[in-house]
């Protein structure tokens, strides 16, 4: 069984294979910034922060973090050549005008209608939602990568009980179980980790399944 490295490790590598050559594509922060640890050197990828630039590269070793360079959640972050800084208006303008072709991020709560919550539980003391409300509405696809379930309890349910981020919004879920997507007719199973058999990933999955493994 994987642990919680392992998972996360798992989670950002499968995000990865979604990724195309000449996408631009916003990482949450979290476990979605590992993805860059797992882009394929075939292809080129330009990954966007919201806090201002372009051009994000590997997470940078112990002994070459620059603390001027950090990412939208304050992490330390590499820059490849040909990256590019702006401001935020700027940034705000890239996501918000369409031009960000996939957004991953993580969630606290996802629904079998593509509704998600990530960014409050009700009590408890949050920084706030930052980027996440225009990222899900203003990119072409939204990739949820997270934790299937959350200290036992499903994460991925028929109806979000947490604040709404954004409605209808989310295109695929991936988990450390699978990989889930958002249709017109509910959530379809369409992989699933060989760690994992179906009957352990609908145990988990507090919303209908279809299964479609074909």
């Amino acid at each position: 069984m994987m642990d919680k490295e392992q998972m996360q490790n798992y989670i950002a590598k499968r995000v990865a294979k979604e990724l195309h050559d000449g996408d631009i594509v916003n990482l949450g922060i979290g476990l979605p910034t590992r993805v860059a640890n797992f882009l394929s050197t075939d292809i080129y990828i330009t990954l966007q922060s919201e806090n201002g630039f372009t051009g994000l590269g590997p997470t940078p070793a112990d002994d070459q973090i620059d603390e001027t360079i950090v990412n939208a959640g304050g992490q330390p972050v590499t820059i490849l050549p040909g990256g590019c800084f702006f401001d935020s208006a700027t940034s705000f303008g890239i996501i918000r005008g369409g031009h960000v072709d996939v957004s991953v991020l993580g969630a606290l709560q996802v629904d079998q209608q593509g509704n998600i919550a990530n960014y409050m539980i009700p009590g408890k003391m949050v920084p706030g939602m930052g980027g996440a409300m225009d990222l899900v509405t203003g990119a072409k696809k939204v990739i949820v990568a997270m934790e299937h379930t959350s200290k036992g309890n499903a994460k991925i349910l028929k109806q979000c009980s947490l604040p709404l981020t954004a409605v209808n919004a989310v295109d695929l879920i991936i988990t450390e179980m699978g990989v889930i997507k958002v249709t017109d007719f509910g959530l379809s199973l369409i992989e699933v980790n060989p760690q994992y058999c179906v009957e352990e990933v609908i145990a988990a999955t507090a919303a209908d399944l279809y299964i479609d493994l074909s």
